[in-house]
């Protein structure tokens, strides 16, 4: 465990936000997640990291949730409080013998979408596609950050994304090449249903990776 000072803040709706801390000598690799929470309490959460392994700043995207024991108290803090962050833990990374050989689709919902931008930040130079699904643009978080054309937003509530409808509905529209590399990340029933998509499609157990955000 460490205490790591806050240095920004960032408001992206009303309920989501990322934090900025202090590195200092704290690394990880890109795809792991830490626990959060205030310095002196016992209430921790699991974030994944949303900075780049190479950025000298450690970040989180969190949402604020309704009944969030933490999220709520989080989104009180202020730069130059300290938090303790554990970590980094988990095995959602990416296998570095296939970043230049192989092509990678990233699925995410939400604010599972934060160690994609992870991966895509670390390694600018893979051959990608995004796929984000949200209800509405205002979720779009940050989506000025990837490449042009890069970035598929998927609106399930209204028109203003590049999709109108779901990522299983723009998947079943679109087929993906069965030797791309998948990289799930969201909320279960839509990993439940993304995996029957692309094993249907002709991707294999071995190139689709799942990180389940409750």
């Amino acid at each position: 465990m460490r205490s790591q000072k806050v240095i920004e803040i960032r408001n992206l709706t009303d309920s989501t936000y990322i934090i900025r801390m202090e590195k200092k000598d704290f690394t990880f690799k890109t795809g792991q997640y830490i626990t959060l929470g205030f310095s002196g309490s016992i209430d921790r959460r699991e974030y994944s990291i949303y900075s780049s392994e190479d950025d000298i700043f450690l970040e989180v995207l969190i949402k604020e949730v309704e009944n969030g024991l933490v999220s709520k108290k989080l989104k009180r803090c202020k730069v130059g409080d300290y938090l303790d962050v554990d970590g980094p833990f988990g095995h959602f990374s990416l296998e570095e013998s296939e970043i230049g050989e192989k092509k990678f689709l990233f699925i995410a919902t939400g604010t599972g979408i934060s160690p994609i931008h992870s991966f895509v930040k670390t390694h600018p130079e893979m051959d990608f596609q995004v796929l984000h699904g949200v209800r509405i643009e205002e979720e779009a978080y940050e989506k000025e950050s990837y490449a042009n054309g890069k970035y598929i937003l998927c609106t399930s509530r209204d028109k203003s994304g590049n999709y109108h409808g779901r990522v299983t509905d723009y998947l079943l529209k679109n087929p993906i090449p069965s030797d791309t590399v998948c990289y799930l990340c969201g909320n279960c029933h839509m990993i439940y249903e993304v995996y029957d998509i692309l094993e249907k499609q002709g991707i294999s157990l071995g190139p689709i990776h799942t990180e389940v955000y409750f």
